[in-house]
């Protein structure tokens, strides 16, 4: 176990108005009433209608810095946690700092995109600079508007994705308080690259090279192929995490996974050991909203009393490269 005395001292989030049901998607991208809930699990999600991902970022901010009792003057550090910026330059966390009205020079700027598991990636990150006292408070945004990238041609993982932002802000855990960042493991096949990918808007596909199709710059997934390749690799890693952290599955009082699909979520307790009711899941009214997933998920259940101070949590899930991840920390 490498345990990191940090605590995730406050949480929010953001959802844009508009809300698209799945009714109303299915008429949209012609397919039978019914069958995107049937398929994806997903009833409505939030599509952004003018919103910046920075715009969003500052809202959720707002709402974990109201959460923490704590000012945006005071942040040492601000890390955008997303897996499409708001532009390439400069980085998203630079933007969310103006956002927030932030004093300029207090706190530095900085983006981690590791796609769906930014957020975890960047929880790891921050809890080993503030163990370290490098930091003190740290800013931790996911912000994802992916609906304008998705496409109707592939309506199964395009019904699939909703817009949202989530935040939290981390400190060190003071004396007495049991919060801490107890395990984290990340491992890559990339392998799977392919199987999720966008591959317009780098330096391979140039916005400016002519050559550069729309369909390059639109959301591709193989569903079928990633759900198979995560069956195959997932069960050897939660093992082996769990071997490492000395903890039992019944141990964990909340396990909040990416929400990725209904069937993802749900081999957390056919094949990872969980129960159901250990599991928490908000896939139904969000949709899969990418890096903000997990965060988003976290900050519902804690503001819904379903985590509580000194719960042992677990975050899971799978991104694109293909990374498996998880973390488990005492809330």
């Amino acid at each position: 176990m490498h345990y990191l005395p940090v605590r995730i001292a406050g949480l929010g989030w953001y959802l844009p108005d508009h809300t698209v049901t799945s009714a109303e998607l299915a008429g949209r991208i012609g397919v039978a009433p019914g069958l995107i809930e049937r398929a994806t699990g997903v009833v409505e999600r939030r599509y952004a209608a003018g919103e910046t991902s920075a715009g969003m970022a500052a809202a959720a901010a707002r709402m974990a810095l109201e959460h923490a009792g704590l000012g945006v003057g005071e942040l040492d550090a601000i890390i955008g946690a997303s897996t499409a910026p708001q532009q390439v330059v400069p980085c998203t966390a630079a933007l969310i700092q103006r956002e927030l009205g932030a004093p300029e020079g207090r706190s530095v700027c900085f983006d981690i995109n590791a796609t769906c598991l930014s957020f975890m990636l960047a929880l790891h990150t921050a809890a080993q600079f503030i163990a370290a006292g490098v930091y003190r408070r740290v800013l931790i945004v996911s912000s994802e508007i992916v609906s304008p990238s998705l496409n109707p041609n592939e309506w199964e993982s395009a019904a699939l994705f909703g817009d949202a932002a989530a935040a939290a802000v981390l400190t060190a855990a003071a004396p007495g308080q049991a919060s801490a960042i107890c395990q984290a493991r990340f491992a890559t096949y990339s392998s799977g690259a392919e199987l999720t990918q966008c591959v317009g808007g780098g330096t391979l596909h140039h916005p400016n090279d002519p050559a550069t199709t729309r369909e390059m710059n639109m959301f591709a997934m193989q569903g079928p192929a990633i759900f198979r390749h995560a069956l195959r690799t997932m069960r050897p890693f939660a093992d082996e995490f769990f071997a490492e952290l000395g903890w039992e599955r019944e141990d964990v009082a909340a396990v909040v996974p990416h929400q990725a699909s209904r069937h993802a979520i749900e081999q957390l307790s056919d094949r990872l050991g969980f129960r159901p009711a250990q599991v928490w899941s908000n896939l139904r009214e969000r949709g899969n909203c990418v890096a903000a997933s997990i965060p988003l998920a976290l900050a519902e259940a804690v503001h819904a009393g379903r985590i509580r101070r000194g719960d042992r949590v677990l975050l899971i899930g799978t991104g694109a490269g293909l990374t498996l991840g998880a973390l488990a920390l005492v809330f």
